[in-house]
């Protein structure tokens, strides 16, 4: 499970920022179009700041002095004022738009891409509603951010200043009264930005544990509905939710505070000038039009003050997305090529399949308690190991090591004496292939699912793929045979049904290496007789490793080897092991094993022995 995030010292101000910064080398590459875009941003905002000279010019020429001859040319200068406004602002969102959408989709498109090189052992660490949280809501802040925030967080500075520049000019106690008010506000921001970044974290950290929460019942709707669990999961989405509800009525606190006090300043400031222009006026030392100029001027400056708290807000958020984001870019490829790439483009036809485990050893991060140790296995090319073992015994995180899910932490997994770390990983990957017990389909058709084992395989290959895996029947009797839509993870076929598509999605490339964990444990034994001894025939060459529970599979095994608590303990052929073995006859239930297999091994379905 992910750990949830608590703040620990108070960073740096680099580092607050860092998340940040780090996008830099993205936006280098549009740089020229982007400070376009600020440039433009300010254009349409610091305008405006104009308009209240023309308007003390008119008030102090062509209307103190009565002559409207004067009023044309200002009038107009208010006129492509605002025309130059409306252009900017169009121009600006024009621009900005394609830039921050290429950008959402390339970091998108890194992130996605990290997850698919990345370790079992990560996925499993990671709730899976925190990586679509930030692949989805936290990338499309940024993307926000990036658009609007960045554009009016760099302008709106710079309109304030420039703002007080006009009025120190106009009056130099005008800008002096700004800068006081920028004593207290620059104090509410720093108190407001540390509060703020705590309770933005712990937002959108709760929104994946929702995202999360919401998979899951999916997901699992039909255990929920089985035992009646459905109030109980309501009940862990009302605390969570309620748990949301929370953070943003704190978020909502500071917000609110910290905007009353954004418009709290600028009045007072602005009720000062009032004051000191209208004293000015009466004193005989500033024209009416000045004053008026002066006001108007602080109000134009009021609602670049008072988006302060907007903007601050939408950044401190825009830097716990990018930290987020981060996090899983910052995740180390650990399964990786010689030279820390990932490498296209596979040549698997040199290989021959031979398999073997030397001083296997093998545990997860998390723990120092070894699931596999100090294991030997060989298998010879075309042979068929079959693996057996209790319940936690290291079965599945075998099975793993061979396509290099996993990586061993102690001795090698080679394939013809090579070292599969030392293997480009695409090309390990399409040398073997698995089929798991659980297994997963995609929403997609049929045969896009099935050809995922040898993208761009006909119709034909297809179906002689579905037929080594009976499944060729059910999928003529489907409504659009091929063309029939699975489902999200094929939940509309039975369990039955989605082992043999996944099992002939395995087959289909005709692979070198096969994994098979457990692949028709939902199928029953005349089924999975046929589909064992068509997958020996089809594929004589294919070397296997399976994962068996029943007897009838470890038969059809050249060889079984059994695991307890992560060491071989037990190696030989089927009949071998029903005598020497008494693990072996215990986990096969050996009265039965005795009875039901002899006339399936007379029939030809146990072999010699092919492991060492």
């Amino acid at each position: 499970m992910c750990e949830p995030w608590t703040p620990t010292r108070a960073p740096t101000r680099l580092s607050r920022v860092r998340p940040l910064l780090r996008f830099w080398p993205d936006l280098r590459s549009r740089i020229g179009v982007y400070i376009a875009v600020l440039a433009l941003t300010l254009l349409a905002n610091g305008i405006q700041l104009i308009i209240p000279l023309i308007t003390g010019h008119i008030i102090d020429g062509p209307i103190a002095g009565r002559d409207l001859s004067g009023l044309w040319l200002p009038v107009l200068g208010v006129l492509v004022i605002g025309i130059a406004e409306a252009v900017a602002l169009w121009a600006r969102r024009l621009l900005v738009a394609p830039v921050v959408a290429h950008w959402e989709i390339t970091w998108r498109s890194r992130l996605f891409d990290r997850l698919q090189y990345t370790s079992v052992a990560i996925h499993d660490s990671w709730e899976s509603g925190q990586l679509l949280s930030r692949a989805i809501n936290d990338l499309s802040q940024l993307r926000r951010f990036f658009a609007f925030g960045i554009p009016f967080l760099v302008t709106t500075p710079l309109i304030i200043i420039i703002g007080t520049i006009i009025l120190t000019f106009l009056q130099p106690v005008f800008g002096l009264i700004m800068l006081i008010m920028a004593v207290p506000t620059i104090a509410t921001v720093t108190a407001f930005e540390q509060r703020y970044r705590e309770a933005s974290r712990r937002s959108q950290d709760t929104v994946g544990e929702i995202t999360t929460e919401v998979e899951e019942s999916i997901q699992g709707i039909r255990i929920l509905k089985s035992f009646g669990r459905s109030p109980w999961a309501a009940q862990r989405f009302a605390r969570l939710s309620r748990k949301f509800q929370g953070i943003e009525v704190r978020k909502a606190k500071l917000d609110s505070w910290f905007w009353s006090v954004l418009i709290l300043l600028p009045t007072l400031a602005q009720a000062a000038i009032v004051a000191v222009g209208t004293w000015g006026v009466v004193q005989g030392w500033m024209s009416i039009g000045a004053v008026v100029a002066a006001v108007t001027i602080s109000m134009v400056m009021r609602m670049p003050i008072e988006m302060l708290g907007f903007l601050l807000a939408d950044a401190l958020m825009a830097l716990t997305a990018a930290a987020r984001y981060w996090e899983v870019i910052d995740i180390r490829h650990d399964i990786t090529d010689t030279d820390g790439r990932i490498a296209d483009a596979p040549d698997v036809g040199r290989y021959k399949g031979e398999l073997d485990f030397e001083d296997v050893d093998f545990h997860f991060a998390d723990t120092d308690r070894e699931t596999l140790q100090n294991l030997n296995l060989h298998v010879d090319p075309g042979q068929t190991l079959a693996i057996v073992g209790a319940t936690g015994s290291g079965k599945t995180t075998l099975a793993s090591l061979v396509p290099r899910l996993q990586d061993v932490t102690g001795g090698s997994v080679r394939v013809d004496g090579t070292d599969i770390r030392d293997l480009p990983v695409n090309e390990v990957r399409n040398l073997v292939s698995v089929s798991f017990e659980d297994p997963i389909l995609f929403s997609t058709s049929v045969a896009e699912n099935v050809s995922m084992g040898a993208p761009g395989v006909d119709d034909d290959a297809i179906w002689q793929a579905l037929e080594i895996t009976a499944a060729k029947d059910f999928v003529e009797r489907l409504p659009e045979g091929l063309d029939t839509q699975v489902g999200e993870q094929g939940l509309s076929l039975s369990g039955g049904q989605r082992q043999r598509l996944a099992l002939a999605r395995a087959v289909i490339g005709q692979p070198r290496i096969l994994v098979l964990d457990d692949p028709l444990s939902a199928v029953d034994v005349d089924t999975e007789d046929r589909v064992q001894r068509a997958l020996r025939e089809i594929l004589p060459d294919s070397t296997t490793l399976i994962i068996a529970h029943r007897p009838s599979t470890s038969a059809l095994a050249d060889a079984v080897a059994v695991l307890d608590e992560g060491r071989v303990v037990a190696l030989g052929t089927h009949d071998e092991l029903l005598q020497s073995s008494p693990l072996y006859r215990e986990l096969m239930g050996a009265a039965a094993v005795t009875a039901g297999t002899a006339g399936r091994t007379t029939s030809g379905g146990t072999a010699g022995g092919g492991a060492q």
